[in-house]
């Protein structure tokens, strides 16, 4: 059984009725796929859940969870950030589905699909996500396919509320609680007129919070010099792309692979080269990368990357996204692996260290007050990286969907202004790390997959 204080914590995910500015931002500016701000989680299942038990968990779910419930409705014009409402048609059939894979059912035919249900856009006008139960895996296996919008969560919001939701056995759990709410609903001039309101009711207070920023930055004018500083670097112009190989590209052509290693091994070959288990993952991708430039005749140097940095604790994960979006240069130059891992630790110190490393949370706010358009051909402009990267803790202990054990999960990030996009959990003691590929930019997949595994078990030879 789920504790009573993970009930109590479930009350209050995602009931926060206004969009923050940065989930606001994100969909405001989604143009799919090419621009895309929708991922692709998918889970492995040791075998295939009841449906029956399924589609009632799922009826549960957004008793419990009533976000997966929500649309977004938007203001009439750009006046602040969107609201969630209670979809007056909501119909869980539409959400959910179920599929089979043809024989043989092989991890690869399942990555297909996954990469299929990617590219197809999700509905604006319901709640932006769709979960599809995929049987006839090898194996008698099966996996579930959730296709979602960013807006709802963030990496650790994801593993939080995994966690709490899935069972513990593979008995069915009785006496879940199914609280009583009231419905939210919001026309698009309703949000206009509160957004409007909550504009006008801040302007004493930013008037009032500025002049304490500013008598404090008179105070202090060694900080304020030491964040104009970071500022320079953080702001200034995105670090250009060296290859000629990894660029290009439209970033409508996603393209999945998987790989994954035991935690325990990932963590030691880290600690042997003096680096965190990011560090690694990240340095294995990088590895890889330098393999298959090589085989098309180039010599890789230090290319930029997008890391998205939590600003926030696990603990924390309530819904929603948090985080600050760093841009820098990796060592994709350094042939060897343990140096470069080094190298990878010591640059990402230095990113984390940087005062002025959330100032896109400052300007993110004006974003939202441009057209739609405007705001994502900026947020464009930002970008320029090569690869883009994240990495959380997962679930720890074992959980249950329906009755089928939870093995693997594997979360498929869009290609925000990048060629390939990776992201690693931990799940139950293992390292699961997903890929999306730009098929334009890579025109030799097999050879890209081959090329990140032997990158990968080089790290881990380290240990």
């Amino acid at each position: 059984m789920i504790e009573d204080q993970s009930w109590a914590e479930l009350d209050n995910w995602g009931r926060e009725p206004v969009l923050s500015e940065l989930d606001a931002l994100m969909w405001r500016t989604d143009r799919h796929p090419g621009g895309a701000w929708s991922g692709v989680v998918l889970q492995l299942l040791d075998s295939v859940p009841d449906w029956k038990r399924l589609y009632a968990a799922h009826e549960w779910f957004v008793q419990i969870v009533p976000r997966f419930a929500q649309r977004v409705v938007d203001p009439v014009i750009p006046v602040g950030p969107s609201m969630w409402e209670d979809d007056p048609s909501f119909d869980l059939n539409f959400h959910l589905r179920r599929v089979s894979l043809a024989s043989p059912g092989t991890h690869r035919q399942l990555l297909d699909l996954a990469q299929t249900i990617g590219l197809t856009p999700l509905d604006r006008s319901r709640p932006p996500w769709e979960g599809y139960l995929v049987e006839g895996l090898e194996g008698g296996r099966a996996a579930y396919i959730m296709h979602s919008h960013h807006v709802f969560m963030d990496g650790l919001a994801l593993a939080w509320l995994h966690s709490r939701v899935l069972n513990v056995g593979r008995a069915h759990q009785p006496d879940k609680p199914r609280p009583e709410r009231a419905p939210e609903r919001h026309s698009a001039l309703d949000v206009t007129t509160q957004q409007l309101a909550r504009q006008i009711a801040d302007v004493p207070k930013a008037l009032l919070g500025g002049g304490r920023v500013l008598g404090h930055a008179v105070r202090n004018l060694r900080t304020t010099a030491d964040y104009v500083s970071s500022l320079a670097r953080v702001a200034g112009p995105p670090p250009k792309n060296p290859s000629a190989v990894l660029r290009g590209g439209s970033r409508r052509m996603w393209r999945f692979g998987t790989m994954e290693c035991e935690f325990a091994d990932l963590r030691r070959a880290a600690k042997a080269a003096g680096g965190s288990l990011n560090d690694a993952f990240v340095s294995a991708l990088l590895g890889g990368l330098r393999r298959y430039c090589a085989a098309k005749g180039e010599d890789l140097q230090d290319i930029p990357i997008s890391m998205p940095v939590a600003m926030r604790s696990a603990q924390d994960a309530m819904g929603g996204n948090d985080f600050a979006a760093a841009y820098f240069l990796v060592p994709s130059g350094i042939e060897d692996p343990a140096e470069r891992i080094r190298a990878m630790h010591d640059r990402v110190d230095r990113v984390r260290s940087e005062p002025a490393l959330g100032f896109l949370g400052a300007v993110t706010p004006i974003l939202n007050r441009t057209p739609s358009g405007i705001a994502a051909a900026i947020l464009g402009a930002v970008g320029g990286a090569v690869l883009t990267t994240s990495s959380w803790p997962g679930i720890a202990e074992d959980r249950y969907m329906a009755g089928a054990r939870f093995e693997r999960m594997f979360v498929f990030a869009p290609l925000p202004g990048t060629v390939l996009t990776s992201a690693m959990c931990t799940h139950c003691g293992v390292c699961c790390i997903a890929m999306n590929a730009d098929g334009e930019v890579f025109d030799d997949l097999e050879f890209l997959w081959a090329s990140m595994q032997e990158s990968l078990d080089e790290i881990l030879a380290l240990a």
